[in-house]
């Protein structure tokens, strides 16, 4: 990751881009299962019945089967968990596939308008590196 050292341009915009369009998971554990069950007002066993899916022996958020929206995105942009959704999501773009190199980070930018945006702040390696870690938790 040293080609970063100086930190990424990055302010997400809330365009939704990021959960949308492509086939995926958005992995989910217990905790973050209780604190969302907790924002929608229902159980977490309601929430898991709901809202997710097993695959391989863990839970993904479901995403609509024609466009992949995720479950939680009102009008195309808007996260309606937005406070309590769960880490993977708090803590894109710092995903290791999309800062292992400048071209992967560039990739990424295709898809989100945040990423190297001009008036975006810039973020330093080390916040970078606590969102890297956080996914690892």
């Amino acid at each position: 990751m040293a080609w970063n050292k100086e930190g990424l341009r990055f302010g997400c915009t809330q365009c939704g881009k990021c959960c949308t369009g492509t086939p995926g998971y958005v992995w989910v554990n217990k905790r973050e299962i209780a604190e969302m069950a907790t924002f929608l007002k229902i159980s977490p066993e309601e929430f898991v019945k709901k809202y997710t899916r097993e695959v391989d022996g863990h839970l993904a958020l479901l995403e609509d089967a024609k466009n992949y929206d995720c479950v939680f995105l009102k009008d195309g942009k808007t996260c309606t968990l937005y406070g309590s959704r769960p880490t993977q999501c708090r803590t894109y773009p710092w995903w290791p596939e999309n800062v292992k190199s400048k071209e992967a980070w560039e990739e990424e930018g295709k898809r989100c308008e945040g990423i190297n945006h001009p008036d975006a702040p810039l973020i330093s390696f080390e916040e970078i590196k606590k969102g890297l870690n956080q996914n690892r938790e």
